[in-house]
């Protein structure tokens, strides 16, 4: 299931049923971004959306790709499992697959986007069809492309190299706005870079296979290669490549490669911008990027990322690269944690199943769960539930929260914890009260309630489930 590049994955989706191309023309904005908005309003089983025809743009020379897994079945087509694979067989999929980390990389030379070079005249209006997402964002930003640094302190540990996702506004022709925040591993780069004086260089690839995308997303250690999670992920060597003037490792399969460098000690409003909360993020000082080199495949596709009010695909592209590594951290301390879904709003709710030692067992879970990487910055709400309990089933959850949670009993507070910014509840920004709600049933010593009759599954109901499963099918 390793696609090479974005076409790869984009005719898989074609072959099952999960792309649409529309050839009308369309406006950038609003079309591009009310399709997206659109696609991810109606089903959570949606296509990928290619646009080929754009006003102002040459037809066939300009493509833009939009929720390209932006739904389930793309999600599980992009793991190679059968588009109807449900959720939760996914999250255990991706979860087994980690196992394989760290996997082969394979460095090639033949790159496809090496086509075409520019070091002078660089317009990066004209190379691309950028657009707004939403009405209120500041300008045009590119969401979805991988950002390549590495640790000055250690330039040769090919560990410590980061591949992340960031926004990138587009400030000119060559200038780039970054928001890098200090928790961030390129953050920690930048942070390195500036105290010796120096300018950061990096690689900005753009419009890559789904996983490596999906990989760069995850809260991994900071000396772990994405590379390598990449090729654990998707059980092959991953494909990199030299970029020329920096010399950083870039997904082979990219259509675009830009080339430049963080200007040290410079910083300049960046924002508003509509983000993943559902509200507009507002302006800050951040750094910049000067862009000095541009390699590209001829007429590119130019894969974006709507985000906005969830649900949208940036939920589904992180929904499960946020609840593994959460699962992994904790069930190393917690053998007894089952599964873990972090999918709401980037982690800022997680549902937790675990199964209790002894009375309280769950609410310190719970703790420990704020006080990993991810959790620091997110798990501002966290539902505990048994580990008979679903926690990718939201009746399930709200059924334990509605009947084994206790007002009184089963609320932890933790004041005044860090969270990211960019949660609009946080007051001031990057502070809030964080909160454990424990649904899971009472035992020893904290015995309370009367839980001794529950209802269970009539016997044979697994085996009808798969009569009715293929029944559907």
């Amino acid at each position: 299931m390793a696609y090479a590049d974005l076409r790869e994955f984009l005719a898989t989706l074609d072959r099952n049923g999960q792309l649409l191309t529309y050839s009308e023309p369309v406006d950038p904005e609003p079309d591009l971004g009310a399709a997206a908005r659109a696609t991810s309003n109606l089903t959570d089983r949606g296509p990928a959306l290619v646009f080929d025809n754009i006003n102002g743009y040459e037809r066939g020379k300009a493509r833009v790709a939009l929720n390209v897994v932006g739904s389930w079945p793309n999600h599980a087509l992009m793991l190679g499992l059968d588009k109807d694979t449900p959720v939760k067989d996914q999250f255990f999929e991706f979860a087994r697959r980690w196992d394989a980390f760290p996997g082969p990389v394979e460095r090639r030379d033949d790159a496809p986007w090496q086509e075409t070079t520019l070091t002078e005249g660089i317009d990066l209006f004209q190379l691309l069809p950028l657009f707004r997402l939403n009405r209120y964002d500041v300008g045009t930003y590119i969401d979805k492309a991988c950002v390549i640094s590495r640790d000055p302190d250690d330039p040769g540990n090919f560990g410590k190299q980061n591949v992340g996702i960031y926004r990138i506004q587009v400030k000119d022709k060559d200038r780039l706005g970054i928001q890098p925040l200090a928790a961030h591993d390129i953050g920690l780069h930048l942070r390195r870079a500036e105290e010796r004086g120096e300018n950061l260089p990096v690689a900005i690839a753009i419009s890559n296979e789904p996983v490596i995308t999906t990989v760069a997303g995850m809260p991994l250690a900071y000396d772990q290669s994405e590379y390598e999670m990449a090729a654990a992920i998707q059980g092959a060597p991953y494909r990199i490549a030299k970029a020329p003037l920096t010399g950083l490792d870039v997904p082979w399969g990219a259509e675009v490669v830009l080339e430049g460098e963080i200007i040290a000690g410079e910083r300049e409003i960046e924002g508003p911008f509509g983000e993943f909360t559902g509200h507009y993020s507002g302006a800050r000082s951040q750094p910049v990027i000067k862009v000095h080199r541009v390699t590209h495949r001829s007429a590119p596709i130019f894969e974006h990322l709507y985000l906005g009010m969830p649900w949208t695909e940036m939920d589904y592209t992180l929904a499960l690269n946020t609840s593994v590594p959460l699962y992994r951290q904790l069930k190393a301390d917690f053998p007894e944690v089952a599964a873990v879904n972090a999918m709401y709003t980037q982690g800022l709710l997680a549902v937790i199943s675990v199964k209790q030692r002894y009375g309280g067992f769950a609410k310190a879970v719970g703790m420990r769960a704020m006080t990993t990487p991810h959790g620091l910055a997110y798990c501002k709400v966290i539902i505990m539930v048994d580990e008979t309990v679903d926690p990718f089933n939201l009746a399930q959850v709200m059924w334990a929260l509605s009947v084994r949670f206790h007002p009184q009993h089963d609320i932890v507070t933790v004041p005044n914890a860090s969270v990211l910014a960019l949660d609009p509840s946080s007051d001031p920004a990057g502070i809030t009260h964080k909160v454990i709600l424990d649904a899971t049933m009472p035992i020893a010593p904290e015995e309370r309630g009367h839980y001794s009759q529950q209802v269970d599954d009539p016997a044979e109901t697994a085996t009808w489930e798969s009569i009715i499963k293929g029944l559907l099918k």
